[in-house]
Order: structure tokens, then C-alpha cells, then sequence
């Protein structure tokens, strides 16, 4: 590609959206090349500042990118967003600038605007690469890296992106980067959601001709795809030299929708840039700036640069993970049951246990998993489960659990978020693996023949491990302070999320447990809700997991769950609040001999969603000598608050559901909600403040996986977690949740909760179910009330007269705009209990504006 006509930089026309006329300059660089340059350059001009941010952006965009940048920046924060020279307002230079000019160009440059001081360099796209080769050279003034979807190396066994392969070929290349505007317009396409008129003309207002988008079809003839390329070396070099940079913090926002910069890419990064901060935007995808509030998030990260957080103290010495294995390996009591629908399938004693996760173990290092390394486990809960797991943790590396409750949809996120090394899993799992290009290197449970180990791209079966293990000696163990565990959230409120916790903070998640419920050596566990499966092995207990539908807890019947606590001799049963309904609905199938089996249980425990506690005391009455609990928490920290179903009819109806008491060793605090319906109010304790629930626990998360800015928002103040929920302590110091923060109804007169309505309204003898929501602009919401009728509703509508004043009524003060009607009410995958309200008001809005009734 030839270079293009010259032609002066010019300041940006007035009225470009968001773009503030004082920001701009043009700044001439005399002794570049021998002539003399000029640039437009975005400044917001600070005198004294502590920092300064320097902002390259990429093809085919300009300094615009970064407006958002300046317009919050702190008043102590300097922000110079440069438009590279052939690109933006900058000169037409006439040449073809590669990528090592590119970046002795941002030297003359900062040279002549005296950029003194700590600098954090901002780069996006092409930006990136150069924005790291400028910080290469200035090491000694580097505060921090941000990097948004861009590379410095083509991972190796990958080919460089279609879309840039397609581009680059020479009859496309002229017509859509310099002939026409197509290349820049189809940049404009890929924001999620699609960005608005104003800013769309605003990128393309610098590219209105032919002779002024030159660079931007010289900028991708740049991309080094060949070895002998003339940028190879140069790109090379940046790459190599990023090891100069290991000590300076970074953070790297990326949309992962991205059909250029994958999270190959971002993987790429975060191996070459150890210890860097990471956020993935869900959604979002190239034009992540635009996408997603990335500003905010590099002003955060500033500000904690700027006033570091003193370092948590060292956590108190616990047991590993498999010490109670380690202590019943020789015992042949058995250690797990699996259940089918003939009874007893298999099982495996603690002897048998201990030597399969050692076997395991040694199995895995000989494979190549080293300490550290992720591996995803999609396996239903039983005997390899377990086994897989604590071997895992045994030789130090990291499980990645996201359960089948997600969905593949979810599961496919998930797993492309946590970007495991390896994955362990049924055959089923391992086809969907295989069609959905899920990572990691496969391992089956199970042994495969050669054609279909072949046709699932299967490296190694359980067997082969155990046979590989035996021969090995046990790999070191981990240390307390090593990452354990990446758990997901159900995706209940939002998108699911990955949870970080490390070994000491799993061992105090154990300890809790025991202690809180006095579990001892003589207990064993029926685990009617998967997550509560792998504590058997933790606490040496012998478990069983009924036969069930795994992703549907609701499936549970009592015969089921009487069958489980018979193979076991079960004292301890943990079920989610869906099994707890059906469990109560089919007592009437139990044998005589099941019944009897039932009175051996001491412990009823029911956890993931509120339980009514007519549920709770019905299914107690299958277990006559157990007494039933239901806690509360969140897989971010999953014990918080505990109360029996005694002390559930003690506290009585109230503002939303009582919890019961924060539990030894957790801090609970109350974060004031103000007249919006924000928690902006500082920590207390006081009783009848409501807000959001803030948790402080040895035993709660790490953090969120790649969610720096969700991470960062939920840790204030620091070593809190900011739970989502909301809610009040009472008199008596026990917690009451009333619901989820982002389902507070914002009305004229303030914040209005849900749970306290809903539970009004379902105690209604005509009510099955009930939801609270708020419809129309936050602020001025209107409070809707839906609710399933007993007698059954075969499609959705409004409420009779009768049944409106009568929800009316039971709701009290609160100004109800409109009662409506529906068959069900949608709720989570995970525990079949957690009502989705934000779809039910989009359904509600909808309705009211005169929309089609249809399904919620």
C-alpha cells in the first residue's frame, strides 16, 4: 500500500457528541524524522498532577475512544489521549509509519509535551503494543498498564484472526479501508449494543475521504502474520521485553465478544504480565470502551494504585483439605454411596478413597498438570467427583466448578471465563466440550475406545491416570495460601460469576460447618443438593447424594431421599428448598422401613433460597428427632446467619425473611440505603437500618475470577463483602433479608423492598406464589404485584377485582399500581427457588404499556 497525500492536522469540528472543545490541541513534535510534526492531542491539561494517564487507541479509531477518560478523571489526574500520526486530527505525513515508528513517534512526542511524573499507559488495539513499547523505554516512570483488547503475539498453534486474513487481502484491503468507509463502519458494528448516531458520525468524522484513511489500510498491512513481515522484529522485541514490566501493576479490561482479540489474547497477556488485574466484560466485544464503563474502572484502579490497601493478615493455621482422609486411610468404613433407581449402585470406602486420590494425584503430575493450573471438573456428584477433586487439590491444583444447573449456554461462559487447563468429565460432557469448543485438555471418567477417545479428542481416562499414579511418587502438596477453587454463582441475578477461594479459606468453610452444627465422627450425610456433596469427604464423614435429577432439586422424592438415608444411616440431611416441597408433597410414598430410617436423622438442613417454613415443618415431620435449620448465605461466603424453624416461629411475620443470627466468626453490617434506593450509607450495626447486607467472615472469598471491577465494588470497605442483599437487623441482632439490591422498586416516595410484600401476599389462601416488582424509570417506579393463583391460571392476565383488593389489602401502605395473574413464575436453574424478578418485570412493563400478554 502507497502512502497517501499530506495534509495539516487540524483541531476536531465543534459539536462532536461528548467531546469537550478544550481538550484539544495540536502539539508539534520539530525533530521528528528531520521535520517537523504535528498531532492533535485530547489534554486535560492538570498542572501538578500525580499522574498522568496516556491513552493510545487503534485502528481505525482516534483520541475520541478515550473522551470518557477525561471527562472523570480526578482533578489530581492529568489525561493525554494522542491521535497517532495519518489517524484522527493529526498530520497527513505522507509516509508509511510501521509499527517501530509508531512508537519513536509517542516518544518525540511525550518528550515535547514533558510528560514528567508516574504514567499509566492506556492502550486499546493497535494502541496496546505501541502503548507497551513506549513503557519499555520509560520503565522508570511506569505506575500501571491498562490494556483493552489488543495482542503483542499470535499464540502459538493459532491461526491470526479470519477476519484480519480476510482483510488483508489486497483487492479488500483498498476498497474497504481506503475507498470506502466499510472498515471503519464495521468497526462501528461490532459495539454491543449498537452505539448511537452522534458517536458513530463522531468516529468517522476525521475519515470522511479516501485520502484520509490511508492509515488506516496501512495500519493493517502492518500486522506482522509472517515471519519475514518488516514489524516482526519490533513486535517480537516488545514482547520479549515485557518481562521488564513483571513488577508494574496492570489491568486488563477485555470484551470477550471480540472477533478479532479473543481471550486467546487476553490469556497471551496475563502469562507475560504475572499478577495483572483482569476484568471480562460479559456482552461486550471489540469496542469495549464503548461497550462497557471502562472509565470508571481505570479510575478505581488508579485510585487503589494511588492508595493501596494494607495486606490482610496471615490466616490462622487449619487441616488441609483431605485431612480427614488422611486419617481414615486405612479405615474401610465406606465413604461414599452413589445412588441409582434400583438402590445402591456403587461405593468405595475411605481406604479405597485415600489410595484413588493419592493414585490420582500422582496421576495428574505425571500428565503434565502442574500447581496452579486450572481443571475444569464436569462430573455428577459421586465417586469420581470426589475423587478428581481432592486429588486436584492434593497435587495443588485448581477445580473449576460450574455446575450443569447453568445450562450449556452458561456452562459455555463459565468455562471460557475461568479458561481451564484441563477438563474432567462424563462422555456427554465431553461431546459438548468437543462441539462448543470448550477449553481444555479432556480426560474421561470413564474408558473410551480408540475411535470415540479419537472422535472426543480425549488425552487420558480416570483409569489412566490411577495406572500412571502408581508409579509415581506424590507430588508436593499445596500450601494454605494457594488458590483452591473457582465455584460459580447459580446466574440467579445476572450472569454467572466465578468465586476465587483459597485453600485457608475452604478449610475455615469446613471448620464453620462442623462447629455451627456440631458435626461429629459418628455422623454421615445425605447431600440432597450438590453443592453440599464434596463436604462428606472433607469432614470424614460416609455421604450419599440421592437419586435425583441433579439440576433439578425438585425431582427429589421422599422415598428417594428415605432410600439415601437408609445406605448410609444417615444423621445429617442438606437439601435445596425446591426438594424440600416435593419431599413434603410424596411423604405419603415412604415404606414403614424408610419411615423408620428417617428417625435416625438429628439434622435437617435446608439451604440456597428462602423455605417457608410450613415447608420446613412438614418435611420435619418425616424426621421426628431432627431439628430443622435453614441458613443463609451465597457461594461467596456460605455460611452467614442460622436459624432453626423454632426460632423462625419465635421471630414471627416481619419485613422480609428472618435468617436468624450471623453465625461464630462472621461480622454482619448494615450499608444505609439512601432516598434511590443506593447503599451509600456507612457500615452499622444499629437495629432497623435498612440496606445492603456487608459480610466480614475467615471463610468468605477471595474474589471474583477476572472481575476486577465486580470484585473491587464488592470489597468496600475493604476485607468486607458486599453482598447484593438487602435488608435490616433486628432488636435481638438477628438478620432479615428482604431481597436483592437490584430488585428494589424505586418509587416517588423511596426505595420499596420485595420479600417482606411477597411473603404478605403468599400467605394469602387463594396465593401460590408471589412477586414484588417495580415498573417504569427508576425514580418514579410503580410497584406490580404478580402472583399465581391456587386454583391454577392457564395463561397470564390481570387480576380480578376481588383478588386486587384483596392483594391490596395485605400489602399495607405501599401503593400497589396493578395486581396481574400468571401460571408460574420463572426462577433459577441451580435451586428451582430464586425468582427471576427482573424478567418478570420486564414481562410487567411490558403488559402495562399495552404490550401482548404472552408468557413472563
Amino acid at each position: 500500500m502507497t502512502a497517501g497525500p499530506t495534509s495539516p492536522a487540524t483541531l476536531p469540528p465543534a459539536g462532536l457528541a461528548g467531546l469537550e472543545p478544550q481538550w484539544s490541541r495540536l502539539v508539534k513534535t520539530p525533530g521528528l524524522n528531520g521535520v517537523g510534526r504535528t498531532w492533535h492531542v485530547l489534554d486535560n491539561q492538570v498542572v501538578d498532577a500525580t499522574l498522568t494517564l496516556l491513552c493510545v487507541h487503534g485502528n481505525p479509531t482516534w483520541s475520541y475512544l478515550w473522551r470518557d477518560l477525561i471527562a472523570l478523571a480526578p482533578s489530581s489526574v492529568r489525561v493525554v489521549a494522542i491521535d497517532q500520526l495519518d489517524m484522527g486530527y493529526s498530520e497527513r505525513t505522507g509516509t508509511t509509519r510501521r509499527f517501530e515508528q509508531r512508537i519513536e513517534d509517542l516518544c518525540a512526542l511525550t518528550d515535547e509535551l514533558d510528560l514528567a511524573g508516574p504514567v499509566v499507559t492506556v492502550g486499546h488495539d493497535w494502541g496496546g503494543p505501541i502503548s507497551l513499547g513506549w513503557a519499555e523505554r520509560h520503565r522508570s516512570q511506569m505506575a500501571g498498564i491498562v490494556l483493552m483488547n489488543t495482542a503483542v503475539h499470535q499464540p502459538a498453534g493459532s491461526p491470526a484472526p479470519g477476519l484480519i486474513r480476510m482483510i488483508r487481502t489486497r483487492w479488500i484491503l483498498e476498497k474497504a479501508c481506503v475507498a470506502t468507509p466499510t472498515f471503519i463502519r464495521g468497526t462501528m458494528a461490532l459495539a454491543r449494543p449498537r452505539l448511537d448516531r452522534p458517536i458513530r458520525k463522531a468516529y468517522e468524522a476525521p475519515y470522511r475521504s479516501a485520502d484520509r484513511r490511508t492509515a488506516i489500510a496501512t495500519f493493517v498491512e502492518d500486522i506482522p502474520l509472517r515471519e519475514d513481515h518488516p514489524s516482526r522484529r519490533a513486535l517480537d522485541e516488545v514482547a520479549a521485553d515485557l518481562d521488564q514490566l513483571a513488577k508494574v501493576p496492570a489491568l486488563l479490561l477485555w470484551g470477550p465478544s471480540d472477533p478479532v482479540f479473543s481471550d486467546l489474547y487476553l490469556s497471551d497477556l496475563a502469562s507475560r504480565l504475572p499478577g495483572s488485574e483482569i476484568h471480562r466484560f460479559s456482552g461486550s466485544g471489540h469496542l469495549v470502551p464503548e461497550d462497557a464503563d471502562v472509565a470508571s474502572a481505570v479510575h478505581a484502579w488508579v485510585a487503589q494504585l494511588e492508595h493501596p490497601v494494607a495486606p490482610a493478615a496471615p490466616p490462622s493455621d487449619r487441616e488441609p483439605l483431605w485431612a480427614a482422609l488422611d486419617r481414615r486411610a486405612a479405615n474401610n468404613d465406606v465413604a461414599i454411596v452413589e445412588m441409582g433407581s434400583s438402590g445402591v449402585e456403587a461405593s468405595v470406602t475411605f481406604a479405597e478413597l485415600d489410595a484413588d486420590v493419592r493414585r490420582l494425584a500422582a496421576g495428574l503430575a505425571d500428565l503434565g498438570v502442574a500447581k496452579g493450573d486450572r481443571v475444569a471438573l464436569l462430573v455428577p456428584p459421586g465417586i469420581d467427583l470426589a475423587a478428581s477433586i481432592y486429588a486436584c487439590w492434593r497435587m495443588g491444583a485448581v477445580v473449576v466448578v460450574a455446575d450443569a444447573g447453568l445450562g450449556a449456554r452458561g456452562m459455555g461462559q463459565a468455562l471460557a471465563s475461568a479458561n481451564p487447563a484441563y477438563l474432567i468429565g462424563i462422555p456427554r460432557a465431553l461431546a459438548a466440550a468437543r462441539t462448543l469448543r470448550w477449553p481444555g485438555v479432556r480426560i474421561s471418567t470413564t474408558p473410551l475406545g480408540p475411535a470415540r477417545a479419537r472422535l472426543l479428542d480425549v488425552r487420558a481416562t480416570l483409569d489412566d491416570l490411577r495406572r500412571r499414579g502408581e508409579r509415581r511418587p506424590a507430588p508436593p502438596t499445596p500450601t494454605s495460601l494457594d488458590e483452591a477453587a473457582i465455584g460459580f454463582t447459580s446466574g440467579a441475578t445476572g450472569p454467572a460469576k466465578g468465586v476465587a477461594y483459597r485453600h485457608h479459606q475452604l478449610q475455615a468453610q469446613r471448620d464453620a460447618l462442623v462447629d455451627l452444627y456440631d458435626i461429629r465422627p459418628g455422623d454421615s450425610l445425605v447431600a440432597a443438593f450438590g453443592p453440599f456433596a464434596l463436604f462428606g469427604p472433607m469432614m470424614g464423614l460416609p455421604s450419599v447424594v440421592p437419586d435425583m435429577e441433579v439440576t433439578s432439586p425438585g425431582s427429589l422424592t421422599a422415598s428417594a431421599l428415605a432410600e439415601a438415608v437408609q445406605a448410609v444411616r444417615g444423621t445429617l440431611v442438606f437439601a435445596a428448598p425446591a426438594a424440600m416441597s416435593n419431599i413434603a408433597m410424596t411423604a405419603g410414598e415412604m415404606s414403614p422401613d424408610q419411615a423408620v430410617a428417617m428417625q435416625g436423622v438429628r439434622l435437617l438442613v435446608s439451604a440456597g433460597a428462602p423455605v417457608p417454613a410450613a415447608v420446613l415443618g412438614a418435611v420435619g415431620e418425616l424426621m421426628p428427632d431432627a431439628e430443622p435449620h435453614t441458613p443463609y448465605g451465597m457461594t461467596e461466603v456460605l455460611l452467614v446467619a442460622d436459624i432453626s424453624l423454632n426460632e423462625i416461629e419465635v421471630a414471627g411475620p416481619g419485613n422480609g425473611a428472618c435468617v436468624g443470627n450471623p453465625v461464630q466468626g462472621v461480622e454482619v453490617a448494615i450499608s444505609a440505603l439512601d432516598s434511590e434506593g443506593k447503599a451509600t450509607g456507612p457500615l452499622t450495626g444499629d437495629s432497623g437500618v435498612v440496606g445492603e447486607v456487608c459480610i466480614r467472615a475467615a471463610h468468605m472469598r477471595e474474589g471474583y475470577d477476572k472481575l476486577w471491577v465486580t470484585q473491587h465494588a464488592a470489597s468496600q470497605p475493604a476485607g468486607w463483602h458486599r453482598s447484593g442483599d438487602v435488608g435490616h437487623l433486628d432488636d435481638a441482632g438477628r438478620l432479615w433479608i428482604e431481597g436483592r439490591m437490584q430488585h428494589i422498586v424505586t418509587t416517588s416516595t423511596g426505595p420499596v423492598t420485595p420479600v417482606g410484600i411477597e411473603l404478605a401476599v403468599s400467605a394469602l389462601p387463594e396465593v401460590a406464589h408471589t412477586a414484588a416488582v417495580g415498573v417504569g424509570p427508576a425514580g418514579t417506579q410503580q410497584l406490580v404485584i404478580v402472583v399465581v393463583p391456587v386454583a391454577g391460571r392457564r395463561f397470564p392476565g390481570l387480576a380480578d377485582e376481588h383478588l386486587t383488593d384483596t392483594v391490596r389489602g395485605q400489602v399495607g401502605p405501599a401503593d400497589v399500581a396493578a395486581v396481574l395473574t400468571a401460571p408460574s413464575l420463572p426462577v433459577d436453574k441451580r435451586h428451582n427457588s430464586k425468582i427471576d424478578r427482573s424478567r418478570i418485570a420486564r414481562w410487567a412493563g411490558r403488559v402495562l404499556a399495552g404490550g401482548r400478554m404472552g408468557r413472563i
